[in-house]
């Protein structure tokens, strides 16, 4: 049924974008696609309000993407509900007089052809590349991570000449994709050759009841010579700010004003699990990222862990999935990172193990390291051993459910969407 029915959407979306004509804003990588998509949407609202569209959460596959250009939700396995939804995007996209003049969509490439596929049935206008890195997730399913990057690649190869390819400078693998088009070329990056570049950048925090509190991030977005200040709210890590930079290279590609597009950014806030700040029980502090976990994004974490302040840092790290030949190395790397920076480290499930003996063989202390193998015990030792000051970052692959350690550790488990901070604090 699934393909049949990626087949049928495939076909109405192509319509659509054939007859409506929207400029097509693709981004892809191996981590920060979302985050990358949410900044991109949050610019793009400053200069087209409603007239911009962006896929929901993450459906990026050939599912996703095209129930996006049809303005649907997915109906699952329900063939009846299915029809009465593509009965309703096909009249708001043929019949209705506003169709939106821009779509932001997230693609994927999971499988071998998959991009090649998506691009076709979407077409880029601006294709966003945000990291491949040199373990991408997913790359258990290819001979190696330089097919996955060739396949990724693909949305950079559909580009018109008119198109805007937006390249992560830091990104060697992404960088020489620029050889793959002849679309207009912006890089984005904290390197100093990169078009839009960040510099300056530094945590913020404030104050209160006697804590510090990390508030969010700012830095200096740079192009050609211009200089503008970028706050960004509830928002960490150098991640957050290759999102911005992303989004600022698409603002610019579409002529809007850097001011214009700093401003826009304030109002960027990140997806659900996707490195957000959150009260704790015994007045702790919670890095939620547990939507997902890739190498790259895991030492991205661990990075932002150690640049918050807290009295101890605690990782609780789950499995990272689909890495193939690359399981043990890359879990090891993990654990060696750990081991220079954590007071604590507790670890969820069997390739996660591989960390925690390398964290030991690093030197760090047996007694504060604690493996297991399921979710509902590791977020019961992190209760038991939690500290008032302590700052905990949570993170796993999506099929470990980490989000359950999460609840079992807020202050609120049953507002644990809530932003410790936001924009408007």
């Amino acid at each position: 049924m699934r393909s049949f029915l990626a087949f049928i959407l495939g076909i109405l979306a192509r319509l659509v974008i054939v007859r409506r004509k929207p400029i097509v804003v693709a981004i892809t990588g191996s981590v920060g696609k979302t985050s990358a998509k949410e900044a991109i949407y949050a610019v793009l609202r400053t200069q087209y309000h409603d007239a911009v569209r962006a896929s929901v959460l993450n459906r990026n596959t050939e599912i996703g993407v095209p129930c996006a250009v049809l303005g649907i939700v997915p109906a699952g396995r329900n063939i009846v509900l299915w029809g009465v939804r593509l009965a309703k995007g096909l009249i708001a996209s043929f019949l209705t007089l506003r169709y939106p003049e821009v779509l932001v969509l997230e693609m994927a490439a999971d499988r071998p052809h998959n991009m090649a596929e998506l691009a076709k049935l979407a077409p880029p206008n601006i294709a966003v590349i945000t990291a491949i890195g040199e373990i991408p997730v997913h790359v258990e399913f290819f001979a190696g991570p330089k097919t996955l990057a060739r396949e990724k690649a693909r949305l950079v190869e559909a580009l018109p000449i008119s198109g805007w390819a937006v390249l992560n400078f830091d990104d060697l693998t992404v960088l020489d994709m620029r050889e793959r088009t002849n679309a207009h070329i912006l890089t984005f990056g904290f390197g100093e050759e990169a078009n839009v570049r960040a510099s300056a950048f530094e945590v913020r925090t404030y104050y209160k009841d006697g804590r510090e509190i990390p508030e969010g991030v700012s830095f200096k977005l740079e192009y050609e010579g211009t200089i503008v200040p970028v706050r960004l709210f509830n928002v960490f890590g150098k991640a957050a700010a290759y999102a911005a930079l992303a989004a600022a290279c698409v603002g610019i590609a579409l002529k809007m004003h850097l001011v214009e597009i700093a401003e826009a950014l304030a109002h960027f806030a990140p997806p659900p699990g996707r490195l957000r700040l959150l009260e704790g029980i015994k007045r702790t502090l919670v890095l939620d990222d547990t939507y997902n976990a890739a190498p790259q994004s895991v030492h991205a974490a661990l990075d932002t862990l150690e640049e918050l302040p807290g009295t101890r840092k605690i990782a609780v790290l789950a499995d990272m999935l689909e890495l193939g030949k690359f399981t043990e190395a890359a879990h090891r790397a993990v654990g060696e990172k750990a081991a220079k920076l954590c007071d604590m480290l507790i670890t969820v499930g069997d390739r996660m193990r591989f960390a925690a003996d390398e964290a030991v063989a690093r030197n760090m202390n047996e007694e504060q390291i604690f493996s297991f193998s399921t979710t509902q015990e590791a977020g019961e030792k992190l209760q038991e051993i939690l500290k008032e000051g302590d700052l905990v970052l949570i993170k796993g692959s999506r099929a470990l459910h980490m989000e359950k350690v999460v609840r079992e550790v807020m202050a609120e488990p049953e507002n644990a969407s809530q932003l410790l901070v936001s924009y408007t604090q």
